[in-house]
């Protein structure tokens, strides 16, 4: 069983990374799907073999564009989602997921929360930590085949 928190969108806003400390040093990845890579700095330097930092549209300290990863017996793409039109749909992105072989999609971007699942795809979007509105991120477990996903709001 491996466990991934999933954060999007801080914007500048740490505060909440000290809220989560505990279920951050306990969890086997820690994946930003962008607009907020900067924040990620300290995180990295002490946990830099589970974490992984996307760039989004706002991002320019770096960040890959797109990640795959392979936890347990699922295949993960993550991205921010700009790039795939996700305030119009999940369409393309989830075409993108497919294409490589993946079957779970991670994205943010919207600022909004959800999980839902579409044609075999989980799709999961863990919302915003930014200073503005709804502060959430999404706790994932994996386990074999079987993935569950949960918003947690702070």
């Amino acid at each position: 069983m491996k466990t991934i928190v999933v954060l999007s969108d801080t914007h500048g806003n740490t505060a909440p990374l000290a809220k989560l400390a505990r279920v951050l040093a306990e969890c086997d990845y820690i994946i930003h799907l962008g607009d907020g890579a900067a924040d990620m700095r300290e995180l990295r330097r002490v946990y830099p073999n589970k974490t992984y930092v996307l760039a989004g549209n706002n991002d320019f300290y770096g960040g890959d564009s797109e990640l795959v990863l392979d936890v347990e017996e699922r295949r993960i793409f993550a991205c921010h989602g700009h790039r795939y039109g996700v305030r119009q749909g999940t369409d393309k992105l989830a075409a993108a997921a497919r294409e490589r072989l993946c079957d779970i999609a991670l994205y943010g971007h919207t600022h909004s929360a959800e999980v839902r699942e579409e044609g075999g795809m989980l799709l999961i979007n863990p919302g915003s930590l930014d200073r503005y509105g709804r502060q959430s991120y999404c706790y994932l477990v994996i386990h074999r085949k079987k993935a569950v996903a949960t918003i947690v709001e702070l």
